[in-house]
């Protein structure tokens, strides 16, 4: 169940999975003497089983709840979600009961690894714990689902103040809806969330790690510290790019807006960014564009142009991968996926890709609106689809990406090449419309405004996480840490003074559904890596922003058979095998922004850039 639903629903498959076949007795005996070498073959193989036997029946409960959001539909999935978290620790402490057994097979040995991150909210052995946590864990979920904000005084849903975050201008309109949404979506989650908490440290604790950050943290073939130090080193790489970026966009603002609204320093006041919580600013392009020609398209005025729909933008993005010799998705995606939002009936909208059977019965459920964000988002979220197909031939445990930035940053990659040549390629832009190299300024502006402005909210979000896990960061001062990593990393504030009942990051959909957040940052990362290996083997000459390698089934072979690998081999394997590198690195990323970097400098002259 790991693998139902990675952009935003992984927690769900760990947390709140369904009803298992009658269990086997993978992980129930625990013999008196040493365990062996053939009993821990055999008891990676029943454990196969039995999470492969229980697959397809997790997945649906789970889909149904996502997408027929009721008490009844929150109630089963609780119900079963229990069970299954019971099931998934069990096997979880049978395979460390294997710890330090010697002479185990390659895969036996990977495979247990695997099996003791196999839940992402452990739940101890007390009668009980584990229904409170899918009971827990449901609710907070369901009461996001089902979360309004307002605009003008009237009410409005998650998907639509999330557009309305990105088109309004009025900073007290703006104001309305960040303060409105953090109150009614983030502080009632405040309780469950420290309960949420308290069950789940219990449980990693039994699993034998620290806490439960500890127990994500040791999900990278390294150790957990080593991790936490990479993360680290990584966004001291990319930091002085975000701090020009930054003191760009801060005197954009304060020009619009006035020092009164957004003073010329210091932090930049959040609602502003033209998101929710701004973790990608690409919305307010409009107001931060360079002087000239910028970037001389824009993708949602071409789409509404063209008279595209949803499913036609779907179509779209799986002609893309196509083009790379991807086989088409099967009928049943389009039949069985939600592409739109029902009128109907309460959903889930916040985007993800489903894989059911562990076979071809794929999906994405969104709730998409015709514009370039969307756009971008289903050749993201058909990243995912690709990949699940593309390892459907491993073993169970081995169905799951190299590392789960990895799984993140496919669709993500992917997504880099919609670029003028692309656009034109697909119809979508005339040719003669071709913007020319006056335009690389606005251009990469644009791709910094969402890819380099999401860094350090990428990276803080579990920072907070992992110091909520270990103790460091009480109950009584949740918000004011959050939003203390949200100054010290962003250099960004709330709109208004959050009082002690706050509890902004259950605003953010990640932290109810306890989903680890760190693969975005990763991804973030590696999907520059990727592309730049990519247009490198396209023979690609020209500025890298401008590369797309549509249609090239060369990259496409090359990158099928590393996306086969699925998580048989060590993630710094699944790297080499396309990009030839062993270590993720910013690099390329700085690569692709080395002109814009220059600009930036030369705009901040004079200014007093930090905050």
């Amino acid at each position: 169940m790991k693998r139902l639903a990675f952009t935003s629903l992984l927690a769900i498959a760990c947390a709140t999975p369904a009803l298992a076949a009658p269990p086997s007795q993978a992980g129930k005996s625990v013999a008196s003497t040493a365990p062996t070498v053939a009993e821990a073959d055999a008891f990676v193989a029943a454990a196969e089983r039995e999470q492969s036997d229980a697959e397809l029946f997790d997945a649906r409960i789970a889909w149904i709840n996502a997408t027929y959001l009721t008490d009844d539909t929150n109630a089963v999935a609780a119900e079963v979600g229990g069970r299954a978290t019971e099931r998934m620790v069990r096997l979880a402490k049978g395979a460390a009961r294997f710890d330090g057994v010697s002479g185990l097979s390659y895969d036996t040995a990977r495979k247990l690894a695997i099996l003791k991150q196999f839940v992402t909210l452990p739940a101890p052995s007390t009668p009980g714990a584990a229904a409170e946590l899918a009971t827990v864990s449901t609710r907070m979920e369901a009461r996001y689902g089902k979360g309004r904000g307002t605009l003008g005084g009237k009410e409005i849903n998650g998907s639509d103040i999330e557009a309305a975050m990105g088109t309004v201008r009025d900073p007290a309109q703006l104001k309305e809806m960040w303060t409105s949404w953090h109150d009614n979506v983030g502080a009632p989650q405040k309780a469950d969330y420290a309960r949420l908490v308290e069950i789940a440290n219990k449980g990693a604790i039994e699993l034998g790690y620290a806490d439960l950050g500890a127990m994500w943290r040791a999900g990278y073939d390294m150790p957990a510290d080593d991790f936490a130090k990479l993360t680290d080193q990584l966004w001291t790489q990319m930091k002085p790019l975000y701090e020009q970026l930054h003191c760009y966009t801060r005197a954009r603002l304060n020009e619009k807006y006035g020092a009164a609204v957004q003073p010329a320093t210091g932090p930049i006041r959040a609602d502003l960014l033209g998101n929710m919580w701004a973790q990608e600013w690409g919305n307010i392009y409009d107001v931060v564009a360079p002087n000239g020609p910028g970037v001389g398209y824009d993708v949602t005025a071409l789409l509404l142009a063209k008279k595209y729909d949803p499913v036609k933008m779907v179509r779209t993005g799986e002609r893309f991968y196509s083009s790379l010799g991807f086989q088409p998705l099967p009928a049943t995606f389009y039949k069985r996926s939600q592409i739109v939002k029902p009128r109907d009936r309460e959903v889930i909208c916040h985007a993800s890709a489903w894989d059911l059977d562990a076979k071809d019965d794929v999906r994405i459920k969104m709730c998409t609106k015709v514009n370039g964000d969307d756009f971008v988002t289903i050749h993201h979220e058909l990243g995912h689809n690709y990949y699940q197909r593309a390892y459907k031939g491993q073993p169970y445990l081995y169905r799951n990406g190299a590392n789960d930035g990895f799984h993140e940053a496919i669709g993500d990659f992917v997504a880099l090449s919609i670029t003028p040549d692309y656009l034109v390629k697909i119809g979508l832009l005339d040719a003669a419309k071709v913007p020319g190299a006056a335009s690389d300024t606005g251009l990469l502006l644009r791709q910094a405004m969402d890819k380099v402005a999401f860094l350090p909210f990428g990276l803080l979000i579990d920072k907070w996480r992992w110091g909520v896990f270990n103790g460091t960061i009480k109950p009584a001062m949740y918000n004011q840490a959050w939003n203390d990593l949200r100054e010290q990393y962003q250099g960004i504030v709330p709109p208004v003074t959050r009082g002690p009942d706050a509890f902004d990051p259950g605003a953010k959909y990640h932290v109810p559904a306890s989903t680890p957040y760190m693969r975005y940052f990763l991804a973030r990362i590696l999907q520059f890596q990727f592309y730049k290996a990519a247009c490198d083997q396209a023979g690609w000459t020209g500025p890298l922003h401008r590369c797309s390698f549509f249609g090239d089934k060369a990259v496409g072979a090359k990158l099928n058979a590393m996306l086969a690998m699925g998580s048989s081999k060590p993630w710094p394997d699944a790297l080499e095998a396309f990009t030839g590198q062993r270590r993720i690195d910013g690099s390329a990323m700085l690569a692709y922004f080395a002109p814009l970097a220059d600009w930036l400098k030369q705009q901040n002259k004079g200014r007093q850039c930090g905050w």
